[in-house]
């Protein structure tokens, strides 16, 4: 049997516009939008989702009831949390420069782009068969696809997840088939 995970990016927030590194707070400005989306998820036997409150948001106007999985938190910015990139780049450019450029360089107080995509990793390869549908912040999406397809950590940052998006994987016995991220809603 195969294990089908479909991965849904959150509506988009103040958070994601601002490019604010993401503190868990913040919520969705788009749930009228997705709950027009909500039809377009297939039925499945478990719902997942990413801690914060944007992914709860998105779930909850989807129509999904899930339980939180800590291991598909966002990547950990550590003392980064809360503020913009850009305010970061002021302060500290040389820091975000490594922490993009090197993935096994951590934020300050955070982890490191190697550490998300082991720990996103390890939670993959414990789906059981049938399908899970999975809220889950952009950074997550990134980590399953670089585990699954055993990318180089170093192609985290050149892969996009769009709010309100799909992004498919199917697999078993540790062998993944991806399916590139659509609009929810879209063919």
């Amino acid at each position: 049997m195969t294990s089908r995970l479909l991965l849904v990016s959150p509506a988009i927030g103040p958070a994601l516009r601002e490019a604010r590194f993401y503190d868990g707070s913040s919520s969705i400005d788009e749930a009228a939008a997705t709950r027009a989306a909500a039809g377009a998820l297939p039925q499945a036997a478990r719902v997942a989702l990413s801690p914060g409150a944007r992914c709860r948001d998105t779930a909850e106007a989807l129509g999904l009831r899930g339980a939180v999985a800590a291991e598909l938190g966002p990547l950990d910015a550590g003392q980064w949390r809360g503020h913009t990139l850009a305010e970061v780049c002021a302060t500290e450019g040389e820091a975000v420069a490594r922490w993009l450029a090197d993935p096994d360089c951590p934020a300050p107080g955070g982890e490191s782009v190697r550490q998300v995509c082991a720990r996103v990793g390890h939670w993959l390869d414990s789906l059981p068969e049938g399908r899970t549908v999975a809220v889950v912040e952009p950074e997550v999406v990134r980590a399953a696809v670089v585990h699954a397809l055993a990318l180089p950590a170093e192609t985290f940052w050149r892969l996009d997840a769009p709010p309100l998006t799909a992004t498919e994987l199917s697999g078993r016995s540790g062998r993944w088939n991806l399916r590139l991220g659509h609009p929810l809603g879209g063919e």
